[in-house]
């Protein structure tokens, strides 16, 4: 196999728009429509970071961004480069040996730039049907070019898929194929950037009864006004993504794109949190600003009537010069000047003085997010102010193990059992205390939802933590019955294919294996535990195959060039059952 450069300058297989401005059946016109009449508006907040969130690249955003740079990863052997040619954004990775040669080398041309650079601008690739992240991110914080958040632990390259919870928030319409990561209808954005219908739902009726001169009483109800809203359902339009608690579950039947401003997040989404204790309090400032806020003594002093658009106006953004003056005077809608208690002297040696928001909602670096920080929502009056005892008694006697942030006041706190479900196992990737009630409640689920793939997946991994014949064979039985029913998760091919490879069940192993990569492929194991069917079935040029198409994909997996190198050094049947036995 050849180790030269890889370039990959490809004709663009589709044309995708940054705004599609056609009347669609599901109700949307397009920000531009609502130009026609709120210009002032429309422009104002198109300067603001939601109004920028995502752009194509364009001559502009390659003036505002340095496009030459290298960096090298030495935890992973990395070279990365992002450089400019002919007006486009082109990101590269590689690796060099021992002596300097190229292993590989892989350039993708970035077609859309994530963030408005308030900490970050990122890029967005398009391979074929899938878009994934760019694995550079440029900071602003430290002005330079470094490996984007997520890439430090491991080498994703070009292969991060886009998720559609991911994308939902970041690109006003985004078009993702449901249950398969990182895949993308045509066009794959109706809207780039963040728009005026994710806020005031979708347009077209309101455009249509405008344009007929309809009294306005009546044009007004075709569209939402968040400020006519309840502060709670005001807050749902902004929670919808500045909320993410530790699970976010999208309610039985639903997709991210069916919440209407308007109507109850969750409706259509149930986001989730272990309850706090005082051994345990909240440390995270990363999107959990709605929480934070209702922790804070003027949400409570207010009797709830506090909202984020108290505080913020969605239409404009003051710039960093400006926000102490406009938000400390947001501050003294409720306070006078005599709240403060610190010593007029020290707060006009602040800079900029009488700052109120740097003294009681200051940024805190994300532990998670290199070279990122974020505004502390709860405005607290001393840096150490303690959590108020409401922090540790949100759990409720019909959900005690969970607390609901976006519960709906008044109604009872019931979730079904598959969003209860699907909760228990997110949140046990970091809780494990979790995982054996996401396991009694699998086993609950058993009879009356034996066909749902959340619950066959749920026994297969109880049934695997078992490690024992009998369990390994439940668990082939489960997977077996979700991949029956449609099922498009990696994980499910990868577990069950494995297990039929260590039992010598080949023909039966090639079939689930070559059936996961049409459902998911963009799985790199997929190719890997397939190429090991055909090497142990004496078909060397089959495996070869299969390890070259991976390699197209997943250049920068040193483990898929070494399998390749073995296949054509042996094409030993005997040689490849030893490899399986000591996976």
């Amino acid at each position: 196999m050849s180790a030269g450069p890889r370039f990959q300058a490809k004709p663009k297989p589709r044309k995708s728009h940054g705004t599609r401005q056609t009347q669609s059946s599901s109700g949307y016109a397009g920000s531009k429509a609502c130009a026609g009449c709120h210009r002032s508006i429309y422009d104002s907040f198109s300067r603001t970071d939601m109004g920028r969130s995502m752009s194509d690249v364009t001559p502009e955003i390659l003036a505002r961004l340095p496009n030459s740079a290298e960096v090298f990863d030495p935890e992973h052997n990395r070279h990365l480069s992002v450089s400019a040619k002919n007006g486009q954004l082109y990101q590269s990775e590689w690796e060099t040996d021992e002596n300097g040669k190229e292993v590989f080398r892989e350039t993708e041309r970035v077609e859309w730039i994530i963030g408005a650079g308030a900490n970050g601008m990122g890029g967005l690739v398009e391979r074929g049907d899938q878009i994934s992240e760019a694995p550079l991110t440029y900071y602003a914080k430290t002005r330079a070019w470094a490996l984007s958040p997520g890439y430090e632990d491991a080498d994703r390259a070009f292969s991060r898929p886009i998720d559609a919870s991911c994308i939902v928030c970041h690109s006003g319409r985004p078009n993702p194929v449901a249950k398969i990561a990182g895949t993308f209808r045509t066009p794959p954005f109706d809207e780039l950037a963040i728009g005026c219908e994710n806020c005031h739902g979708p347009g077209a009726a309101h455009v249509i009864e405008m344009s007929e001169g309809a009294p306005t009483e009546t044009a007004s109800s075709s569209i939402v006004n968040p400020g006519r809203l309840s502060p709670w359902l005001a807050d749902n339009v902004c929670m919808s993504c500045h909320q993410t608690g530790d699970a976010r579950i999208l309610q039985p039947g639903k997709n991210f794109q069916d919440f209407r401003p308007g109507q109850p997040l969750d409706r259509t989404l149930a986001v989730l949190m272990p309850p706090p204790t005082r051994e345990d309090p909240p440390r995270s400032d990363l999107l959990q600003h709605y929480f934070s806020m209702t922790l804070s003594k003027c949400y409570r002093s207010s009797g709830e009537k506090m909202s984020c658009i108290t505080c913020h106006d969605p239409h404009m953004q003051p710039s960093r010069e400006v926000a102490p003056a406009y938000y400390r005077g947001k501050c003294l809608v409720c306070h006078t000047e005599s709240s403060c208690t610190a010593p007029l002297a020290a707060r006009r040696q602040t800079t900029p003085a009488d700052n109120c928001i740097g003294c009681h909602m200051p940024k805190r670096d994300i532990v998670t997010i290199s070279h990122a920080s974020l505004t502390n929502h709860r405005i607290v009056a001393t840096p150490n102010e303690p959590f108020p005892d409401v922090t540790f008694h949100l759990a409720t006697p019909s959900l005690p193990d969970l607390v609901h942030v976006d519960a709906i006041p008044g109604q009872p706190d019931a979730l079904s059992p598959l969003t209860l479900l699907q909760a228990y196992g997110q949140i046990g990737a970091e809780h494990r205390e979790y995982m054996q009630r996401y396991f009694a409640l699998g086993k609950q689920l058993e009879t009356s939802q034996p066909n749902d793939a959340h619950v066959l997946e749920a026994l297969a991994s109880d049934a695997l933590q078992q490690r024992t014949p009998k369990g390994d064979e439940a668990a082939a039985g489960y997977l077996s019955r979700a991949i029956e029913l449609g099922s498009t998760m990696a994980w499910d091919f990868e577990e069950l294919g494995s297990r039929l490879l260590k039992e010598h069940k080949f023909p039966e192993a090639e079939a689930c294996l070559r059936k996961g990569i049409e459902r998911a492929p963009y799985d790199e194991k997929l190719y890997s535990l397939l190429a090991e069917d055909y090497f142990a079935t004496n078909r060397p040029r089959e495996a070869a195959a299969t390890l070259t198409q991976a390699l197209r994909l997943f250049p920068q997996v040193d483990l898929l060039r070494s399998f390749l190198r073995e296949v054509q050094e042996s094409s030993s049947a005997g040689r490849a059952s030893n490899r399986l036995q000591n996976r």
